[in-house]
């Protein structure tokens, strides 16, 4: 494995499977919550969420579908497939993305005594948010999962699963600027912008899917093979 090429790619691909430019609307109606220091206390749990997800799966995943008995070649095929999917969409303009409903959101109270002299910065309402759904189901899903496993399937050293760690860091920082960021410009993009943007994020996204699937595929291949030949 490439020390470079790989981290590289799985930080590709996570790019373009999130799309910043498509998750930022999704955390509209939580940051609109929030004060100033409560949207920077979220964006940093949020990376130390991502984080932690991506090296529980890059160093725990492949051991956990062992116990499974679900082979990485069919991980990585179906991982390819599922961003083909994303990737078509996104180039077509028809993709969905997660959203959340604001009258699905905790509320702060307001008849608790001193509730209306409270600002939203000291109320710490981000906490209710971490979680769900911020972290699940608006940031890291199963897909983003499947990646981190499919890639560290293909590491061959520990200095080659520390790059793909690396990438892994370098995406959670990607999540946690876009819901930072998602505060300041969801007055000033527009929906033909951003609609732009979506798009040439599909391209990317598919070709990264069809190298993926064609390299899970064929080790799938091999595996049935190598399984008929005994």
């Amino acid at each position: 494995m490439d020390l470079f090429e790989q981290p590289l790619l799985l930080f590709l691909a996570l790019f373009a499977l999130y799309s910043p430019i498509a998750a930022l609307p999704s955390y509209f109606p939580i940051v609109g919550r929030l004060g100033r220091s409560d949207q920077r206390r979220l964006a940093i749990g949020l990376f130390v969420n991502v984080a932690i997800f991506a090296m529980v799966a890059l160093w725990l995943g492949e051991p956990l579908l062992e116990l499974l008995g679900v082979s990485t070649a069919a991980l990585t095929t179906t991982g390819g497939i599922a961003l083909l999917y994303e990737g078509v969409a996104l180039m077509r303009g028809t993709a969905e993305h997660p959203t959340v409903d604001p009258e699905d959101l905790p509320k702060k109270p307001v008849d608790a005594p001193g509730a209306a002299s409270i600002a939203p910065a000291e109320t710490g309402l981000w906490r209710e948010y971490m979680f769900v759904p911020i972290t699940f189901p608006l940031t890291v899903g199963g897909t983003t999962f499947a990646f981190f496993v499919a890639f560290r399937a293909e590491a061959d050293t520990t200095l080659d699963v520390v790059g793909l760690s690396v990438a892994g860091l370098l995406y959670a920082a990607v999540t946690a600027i876009t819901l930072y960021a998602s505060a300041f410009v969801h007055q000033r993009v527009s929906a033909s912008t951003a609609s732009f943007l979506d798009k040439v994020a599909g391209i990317l996204l598919t070709a990264i899917a069809v190298t993926i699937l064609a390299s899970g595929g064929t080790r799938l291949v091999v595996e049935v093979l190598e399984g008929l030949g005994r």
